[in-house]
């Protein structure tokens, strides 16, 4: 952060243990989740690789009511993974586990002039973490994330530093979410296997100066079992387009200039009038997706363009709120603390998954009226030594 020294707030992007994902045109649905041993570093098991074999699928399911509904079992949920039908299982008592979270607020760009609406977040941190142990840390950022307190069990102290954040004004005129969102899934990969690990992401919804792509932030975001809430609200008219070009920058392996080069001179460039339909034909050379796949990265890149915020909450599984008053942060926030403990955790073992990114569907069909809220992709590394576990970490 430039002029934010240590204070900035307004994107809070949470990831618990699980994560869920509504794209365009998808289903919406969670996974994420490699096999490890409990107590291990997290850093060796928020990746799911291709000696992984179990992935994690959180899914929140309600009514047309909006209640939420607890009766289901495994079979009546059904999942694709990039078209192929998985078997489920459902994961047992997964409410009480300890929680890390990480509240990331922008409090440059257009969040300076929101930081009022946010007072209602620090007397609140309580009921949203719940009863069951945790451990808090606060992100803010303009122009670059800052870490304003790392890691604490103490309610008091995490909602004393969201306060000072508020009182602080000083930022900087840009909201590098992207680049904020990458700083806070690193502290996460910290935190012991053991612990749920979620973001809560307060932010405009356009990125202004991130130096992190898109095709890394949605590998860094798909490959970690991070759950990310978010609430965000209008960047305004003058907003900073991350375009695909800038995003994908210059892939390897590709063209010497990147494949989302505009040089029509370049016969390695397979120039297209509609840069989505290029950006597709670049995702093959990143990595080779099935076709259901690279329409879900299509998807996602152009929700990123749009909506950070909206778009990454349904990519991990979590929720989307838009920020209107102080009184509509507080519904969002006892939303978020009900949802969290209170999701199916689903998991599958997938036959030889293909490095890259693997779209999946959940969905219920032998139920009409009800809504399933899931995470709709994770990404599998192609190289990571082989980690084994009894237990599934969530």
């Amino acid at each position: 952060m430039r002029r934010l020294a240590t204070f900035v707030l307004t994107c809070i992007a949470w990831t618990a243990g699980w994560v869920t994902l509504a794209s365009a045109g998808l289903a919406q649905t969670s996974v994420i989740g490699a096999v490890s041993t409990p107590g291990t570093p997290a850093a060796q098991s928020a990746t799911l690789t291709a000696n992984s074999t179990l992935v994690l699928v959180p899914a929140l399911v309600r009514n047309k009511a909006g209640e939420l509904v607890f009766t289901l079992k495994a079979d009546d949920f059904a999942l694709t993974d990039d078209g192929v039908s998985q078997k489920l299982t459902l994961e047992q008592d997964t409410g009480d586990e300890p929680l890390a979270l990480v509240v990331d607020i922008e409090g440059g760009g257009a969040g300076a002039d929101e930081l009022e609406k946010y007072r209602a977040l620090a007397p609140m941190l309580e009921s949203v973490v719940g009863g069951e142990p945790h451990r808090v840390a606060v992100v803010g950022f303009d122009s670059s994330p800052v870490l304003v307190q790392d890691f604490t069990p103490d309610i008091d102290v995490a909602a004393g530093a969201i306060q000072a954040l508020i009182d602080d004004d000083s930022g900087d005129g840009k909201a590098s979410i992207l680049d904020s969102l990458g700083f806070s899934l690193d502290l996460l990969r910290n935190q012991p296997s053991q612990y749920r690990r979620a973001i809560l992401l307060v932010c405009e919804t356009k990125d202004r100066d991130s130096k992190l792509k898109l095709d890394d932030a949605l590998r860094e975001i798909s490959d970690s079992n991070t759950s990310v809430y978010s609430i965000g609200f209008s960047s305004g008219v003058s907003d900073l387009k991350h375009d695909s070009a800038k995003a994908l920058g210059d892939p390897t392996p590709g063209p010497a200039h990147g494949c989302m080069s505009r040089d029509a001179n370049d016969p390695n460039v397979n120039l297209k009038e509609n840069p989505a339909e290029q950006a597709y034909d670049c995702l093959s050379l990143l990595a080779p997706p099935l076709g259901l796949a690279k329409a879900a990265i299509i998807a996602i890149f152009d929700g990123l363009q749009q909506n950070i915020p909206e778009t990454v909450a349904r990519l991990t599984g979590g929720e989307y709120y838009k920020l209107g008053s102080e009184k509509s942060l507080e519904r969002a926030l006892q939303s978020i603390s009900n949802h969290i403990p209170n999701r199916y955790v689903l998991s599958f073992q997938p036959q030889s998954p293909h490095a890259g990114f693997h779209a999946i569907q959940l969905g219920v069909p032998g139920y009409v009226g009800l809504k399933v809220s899931a995470r709709n992709g994770y990404w599998v590394e192609s190289e990571a030594p082989p980690v084994v576990s009894t237990s599934a970490p969530r």
